[in-house]
C-alpha cells in the first residue's frame, strides 16, 4: 500500500504539470478533449493542406492554450473557501468559462483585425489598448496557472523596469517607455507575445511533443524500458543501467523530464533498490538520467527548433551541434552507476526476474518504425520538421490501428471493435499531446514579453551590466549565466529559461569572447544556456523532478536532488567545454572519422571526471589520483588547454590527445597495482 501512495503521489506531481487537476464532470470532461483533440488536428492540418499566415497560426495556437487552461487547471492548486464560486476542482467554474471565453477573444483580435492593425502601425487606438492590456493579464494569469509565478513575475518585474527606468539609479538607468509603445510591441506586433517563440511552438514543436505523447500512449515508454532492462539488467548494477538506456530512449520523443520520470522510474527504481542501491541513489539516477532526456535530439525539451530559429541555422544543424554532448553526457551517467554498483559491491538481476529480450523487441519493434523513419526524414531526405514529424505521426497511427487490430483478434473481439478501440487510442493521445502543449506554449508566449522588452532598448544596458559584473572574464561570465540559469530554472519550465538567458546573455558571451579574440560560436553560447536550464530540473530546493523520483523510492527529496545534482556535475562540464573548444559541437567539422574520435574522446575525458567526483575508478581513489584524473579531462575535452605550458605533439592539436589518454592510463595502472596487492594482502 505504501508504494502504491508513492506512486500516486508522484503522479501527482505530473498531473500539476500537465493540468489535470479538476475532476470534472461528464461533458465537462467531452468539452476539454473536444478542445484538445480539435487543437490537434488544426497542428496536423497546418503540416498538411491548412494554409494561414504566421501571424493566425500564432495567434489560434495561442486561443487553444489559452482556451485549455483555464477550463482545465483551477485558480488555484488547493481549494481556498474564500474564492468560493471563483475555484472549484470537482466542477467547472462560471468565473474560468468567461476567462476561456474571453482569453479565446483577446488571442485571436490580431488576426482578426490584422488589416485595421497594419493600417495603425505605431498609432494604436483607444480599442487596441484596452484588448492588448487584457492580452497581456489573462496571458500571465494562464502563464501563473500552467506553469506557476515565477515567469510572470519576471515578466512584470522586467515590465515595470521598462517603464520606470528613468528613475533608477545612474548604472540601472534606462530611457524607458510608453504605454502605448510597450503594448504596440508587446501585445499587437510579432515583436513580444507572438514573436519568435510562439511561433515556432505553434509551427514545430506541437507535432514532435504529439507524436511524443502518442508513442507513449500507444505504449512506446514500457517497451524502452522493458528492452532496456532485458539488455543490460543482467549486470552489475544493472537496473540503473537499463534506467540511463531506457530514459535516453524515452528522451528521444519526450520533452518533460517529470513524464520521464512516471513513464521509467516507477519500473526501474524499485528494481534498483532490489540490487542494492539506497533508495536516494536510485532516484537520483533516475531524475539525472530523465533530466537528461531533454538533451537528446530530436526534440531536446522543445528548445532545439527556438535555438535554430535564433541562431539562424537548419534544425538539423542544431542536432548535429548537440549530438556529442548529449551522448557523451549519457554514456558519462552509464559510467557513474557501474562506479556506484562497484563501489557498493553490487550484482545484476537473475536472469528469471528479467522480461525475455525476443518476447520485449517482437513485441513492441514497430515502435521503433515511426521513430527511424522521423530520423531518415530529417537526416538523409533533409525535410523540413514539422513535415517530417507530420510523416511520421501518420505512420504512428498506421501503426496503432494494426497494433490495436491485431491484439483485438488475439483477444477474440470483433473488427469493428478493433477499429473503435484503435480511434479512441488515437484520441487519447491527441488530447495528451494537446495537454502537453499548453504549459510549453504559455511559456513561449510569456517568455515573448521579456523578449519583446529587451528588443526596445533593454538589451543593451543589461549587456552593459552584465559585462560590468564579469569584468571582461569569460569565465567569469560563463559562471554568472550558468548560476543565473539555474536560479531561473528552479520556477521555470526549461524551454523558458532558455529563451529568457538566451536573449539577455548568448549575445554577451559572444560579445565578451571577441572582445579578447577569442571566437565562440553562437551555438555554443545558446547551448550553454540551454544545458544549465535543463539542469535546474533537479536543482534543490524546487527541482519538481526530484520530488517525483522521490515520491516513488521513498526518499527524502532535498537529497535526492543534491545528489542527483551531484550526478548532473558531469553534464555541468560539458556546456564549458564546449565554449572554450567548439570542436564539441563539430563546429565546422564535416568529417565522420574525426567526428566520432572526438566524440572518442569526449567520452573518456567524461569518464576520468565521474571517476574523480565519485572518488572511484578501480578501486577508491587517493588524493593524488584526483588531479590526475582532472587535468586529463580537460586535455581529453581541450587539446589545446595546455598550450601555453605543454607543446602540440606533432604540430597536430589532436595528438594531445594522446597526452590525456597516457594519464588516464597511468591512474588505471597504479590503482591496479594497488588493488592486486589488496587482494594479495587479504
Amino acid at each position: 500500500m505504501a508504494t502504491g501512495k508513492k506512486i500516486e503521489s508522484a503522479e501527482n506531481i505530473l498531473k500539476k504539470e500537465t493540468g489535470e487537476l479538476r475532476d470534472l464532470l461528464q461533458h465537462e470532461q467531452f468539452l476539454i478533449g473536444a478542445i484538445a483533440v480539435g487543437w490537434s488536428l488544426f497542428q496536423l492540418s497546418l503540416a498538411s493542406f491548412l494554409i494561414l499566415d504566421s501571424v493566425a497560426i500564432r495567434a489560434i495556437h495561442l486561443a487553444f492554450a489559452m482556451a485549455l487552461i483555464f477550463l482545465n487547471i483551477p485558480l488555484t492548486q488547493k481549494p481556498r473557501r474564500f474564492l468560493g464560486l471563483f475555484h472549484a476542482t470537482g466542477r467547472i467554474p462560471v468565473f474560468d468559462y468567461l476567462l476561456a471565453i474571453v482569453g479565446v477573444g483577446v488571442s485571436l483580435y490580431i488576426m482578426l483585425d490584422r488589416q485595421g492593425l497594419a493600417f495603425r502601425a505605431g498609432s494604436p487606438i483607444t480599442r487596441d489598448l484596452v484588448i492588448g492590456s487584457f492580452l497581456i493579464v489573462i496571458l500571465l494569469e494562464a502563464t501563473r496557472r500552467s506553469i506557476g509565478p515565477a515567469l510572470p513575475i519576471i515578466a512584470l518585474v522586467f515590465t515595470a523596469y521598462s517603464f520606470f527606468g528613468p528613475y533608477m539609479p545612474s548604472v540601472l538607468a534606462f530611457q524607458g517607455v510608453s504605454l502605448t509603445k510597450y503594448l504596440n510591441q508587446i501585445a499587437l506586433s510579432t515583436e513580444g507575445i507572438y514573436g519568435i517563440p510562439l511561433g515556432v511552438s505553434a509551427t514545430i514543436v506541437f507535432l514532435f511533443v504529439l507524436l511524443g505523447s502518442m508513442l507513449d500512449k500507444a505504449g512506446a515508454g514500457q517497451f524502452f524500458t522493458d528492452l532496456a532492462m532485458a539488455l543490460l539488467g543482467k549486470y552489475k548494477g544493472g537496473p540503473a543501467k537499463a534506467a540511463v538506456v531506457s530514459s535516453g530512449l524515452s528522451g528521444l520523443v519526450s520533452g518533460s523530464s517529470i513524464a520521464n520520470i512516471v513513464t521509467t522510474g516507477t519500473f526501474t527504481i524499485p528494481l534498483m533498490k532490489k540490487v542494492g542501491y539506497p533508495a536516494k541513489k536510485a532516484a537520483a539516477i533516475e531524475v539525472a538520467a530523465s533530466t537528461d532526456g531533454q538533451l537528446m535530439p530530436p526534440i531536446m525539451g522543445a528548445a532545439a527548433f527556438i535555438i535554430a530559429e535564433y541562431v539562424n541555422v537548419p534544425y538539423i544543424a542544431v542536432v548535429k551541434a548537440a549530438a556529442i554532448p548529449a551522448f557523451v553526457s549519457y554514456f558519462a551517467l552509464f559510467y557513474v552507476t557501474h562506479l556506484e554498483a562497484s563501489k557498493l559491491g553490487m550484482k545484476g538481476l537473475m536472469k528469471e526476474d528479467l522480461p525475455d529480450f525476443f518476447k520485449v523487441l517482437k513485441a513492441g519493434i514497430h515502435y521503433l518504425i515511426p521513430i527511424s523513419w522521423l530520423i531518415v526524414e530529417l537526416v538523409v531526405l533533409r525535410h523540413s520538421p514539422e513535415l517530417s514529424a507530420y510523416r511520421a505521426i501518420l505512420l504512428l497511427i498506421a501503426i496503432i490501428f494494426y497494433q490495436e487490430i491485431r491484439k483485438s483478434f488475439q483477444q477474440g473481439q470483433s473488427f469493428k471493435q478493433a477499429i473503435i478501440n484503435s480511434i479512441l487510442l488515437v484520441g487519447s493521445g491527441l488530447q495528451r499531446g494537446a495537454k502537453n502543449m499548453m504549459a510549453v506554449g504559455m511559456a513561449c508566449a510569456a517568455a515573448g514579453i521579456i523578449v519583446g522588452i529587451v528588443g526596445m532598448g533593454l538589451g543593451g544596458m543589461i549587456t552593459q551590466i552584465v559585462e560590468t559584473l564579469a569584468a571582461g572574464n569569460i569565465f567569469l561570465l560563463l559562471l554568472i549565466t550558468a548560476i543565473a540559469s539555474l536560479l531561473l530554472g528552479m520556477g521555470l519550465p526549461t524551454t523558458a529559461t532558455y529563451i529568457v538567458m538566451a536573449s539577455l546573455t548568448a549575445p554577451i558571451i559572444v560579445t565578451v569572447g571577441n572582445l579578447y579574440n577569442f571566437v565562440i560560436p553562437l551555438m555554443s553560447a545558446h547551448l550553454f544556456c540551454f544545458y544549465f536550464g535543463i539542469l535546474a530540473d533537479d536543482t534543490p530546493p524546487v527541482g519538481l523532478a526530484s520530488y517525483a523520483a522521490a515520491a516513488i523510492a521513498g526518499s527524502d527529496p532535498i537529497p535526492t536532488g543534491i545528489q542527483g545534482f551531484l550526478y548532473d556535475l558531469r553534464t555541468a562540464i560539458i556546456p564549458f567545454m564546449f565554449v572554450f573548444n567548439s570542436d564539441l559541437i563539430l563546429h565546422n567539422i564535416n568529417s565522420w572519422p574525426l567526428g566520432i574520435g572526438i566524440f572518442l574522446m569526449a567520452t573518456v575525458g567524461a569518464f576520468a571526471f565521474s571517476s574523480a567526483v565519485q572518488g572511484w575508478f578501480i578501486i577508491q581513489n587517493r588524493w593524488y589520483d584526483v588531479p590526475l584524473l582532472l587535468v586529463a579531462t580537460v586535455i581529453l575535452f581541450h587539446p589545446l588547454a595546455f598550450s601555453d605550458w605543454v607543446p602540440v605533439l606533432f604540430g597536430n592539436k589532436y595528438a594531445n590527445y594522446l597526452i590525456g589518454l597516457a594519464i588516464v592510463a597511468f591512474v588505471f595502472l597504479i590503482q591496479k597495482i594497488r588493488l592486486r596487492n589488496t587482494e594479495l594482502a587479504g
